[in-house]
C-alpha cells in the first residue's frame, strides 16, 4: 500500500526461549552471535506479537488498544526500530524501521531522560541531535505550559512534566511518523485534554501520522481517525473509526441468542431489557428488537471482553466476513 505509513505482514515477535535478545545493538552485540542467536523456529518463548497484519494510512492519527500484554508495545517498539521481528516483516515511511530513523520519533512508557539534565539542556541535546529538522518553537509550544523553570533538573520534575517534556523532543524533531506508547497515562484529565488538542494540532499543521497506543477509550472517538485493536498479539479490528462504527450495530430485545443466527455476534450478555447485543452488521434486526447506533468506547469493550473467544480479523471493519460468527 503505496499511502502506508506503517505497514505490517504476518509480523510475529517472541520473547524467551531461543529468540535472540531484543537490545543486542545496544549492548554491542551483532544480531545472530554467539552471544545472542537467531531465532531458530517455535521452539520455547511467548509471542508477543503472532500473524499481525495491518496498514495504517499515512497522515492519520491512529490508536492502538487492547489489554495488557496484547502486544501494543511491542507494535511499537518494531515501528521505531528497537526490535526486530521472529517472523514476518514491519515496513515504515515505505522502508525499513532503521532506515526512517531520522524521520520518526518515537516516545515510550517510561519516557527516559536524562535526569541530571535541566530541561534546557534537554531540549538543547535535541537541537544538537536533530540538525536540520529541529523546530525550537514547536518544542517550545508543548514544554512552556509544563510548570516548570529552563533551569529544572528533569530528575524533580513530576511524572506529567516529564511527560510534557519527552512531548516537546518529539514534536520538536518534526517527525513524519510520530510514536507515543501510553503517552497521557500519567496526566490528570485536564492536562491530557490539553496536551492532545495541541498534540492533534501540531499533528494536523505538519500532515504527521501518529501512532498511538492508548487505555483512555473515552477519548479515542474525538482524537483519532484510525484504529487497530490487538488481542493476544493479533489484531482483532482495524479500519477508520467513522467504517467502524458504521459497520457495527447495538441491538436489545427480549429474544434468546438463537434468534441472532447468521449474525457476526461480538457479544451478547441478558439485561433487565432482556438481551443486549452487539452486532457486526449495520442491518437492522426484524420486529422485538431495537437497533442503535454504538459508541466507538461500546464498540471496543464489546471486543475487549470476549478477544479470547473472537477470531482475528481482517484488515479493516468492513471486509470482516458477517459468515464468521464469533
Amino acid at each position: 500500500m503505496k499511502d502506508s505509513a506503517v505497514e505490517a505482514a504476518a509480523l510475529g515477535r517472541k520473547f524467551g526461549g531461543r529468540t535472540g535478545s531484543p537490545f543486542a545493538r545496544s549492548r554491542g552485540r551483532a544480531p545472530g552471535s554467539a552471544a545472542d542467536p537467531a531465532p531458530r523456529g517455535p521452539g520455547r518463548g511467548t509471542w508477543a506479537l503472532r500473524e499481525c497484519t495491518v496498514a495504517v494510512p499515512a497522515g492519520r492519527i491512529c490508536a492502538v488498544v487492547g489489554p495488557n500484554g496484547a502486544g501494543k508495545s511491542t507494535l511499537l517498539a518494531h515501528a521505531a526500530g528497537l526490535l526486530r521481528p521472529t517472523e514476518g516483516s514491519i515496513r515504515v515511511l515505505g522502508t525499513a524501521p532503521v532506515a526512517a530513523r531520522e524521520r520518526l520519533a518515537y516516545v515510550a512508557q517510561d519516557k527516559p531522560l536524562h535526569p541530571r539534565l535541566t530541561v534546557e539542556e534537554t531540549l538543547r541535546l535535541g537541537r544538537e541531535l536533530n540538525p536540520g529538522r529541529w523546530d525550537q518553537a514547536a518544542a517550545e509550544r508543548v514544554a512552556e505550559d509544563g510548570l516548570f523553570a529552563d533551569r529544572t533538573r528533569v530528575g524533580r520534575l513530576s511524572g506529567g512534566q516529564r511527560t510534557r517534556l519527552a512531548l516537546a523532543l518529539a514534536l520538536g524533531k518534526r517527525p513524519e511518523l510520530l510514536l507515543l506508547d501510553e503517552p497521557m497515562a500519567d496526566l490528570d484529565p485536564l492536562a491530557r485534554h490539553e496536551l492532545m488538542g495541541l498534540l492533534l494540532a501540531e499533528a494536523a499543521e505538519n500532515g504527521t501520522t501518529v501512532l498511538m497506543s492508548s487505555h483512555i477509550l473515552g477519548e479515542l472517538a474525538t482524537a483519532c481517525d484510525h484504529l487497530v485493536l490487538l488481542g493476544a498479539g493479533r489484531v482483532r479490528l482495524a479500519g477508520e473509526v467513522e467504517e467502524v462504527l458504521a459497520a457495527h450495530t447495538l441491538v436489545t430485545g427480549r429474544g434468546s441468542p438463537a434468534d441472532l443466527d447468521g449474525r457476526t455476534v461480538v457479544e451478547s450478555r441478558a439485561t433487565g431489557r432482556g438481551l443486549t447485543a452487539l452486532l457486526r452488521t449495520s442491518e437492522p434486526l426484524g420486529a422485538g428488537w431495537e437497533s442503535a447506533a454504538p459508541s466507538l468506547e461500546e464498540i471496543l469493550l464489546g471486543y475487549l471482553r470476549t478477544l479470547d473467544e473472537a477470531p482475528a480479523a481482517e484488515h479493516t471493519a468492513e471486509r470482516v466476513p458477517e459468515e464468521a460468527a464469533s
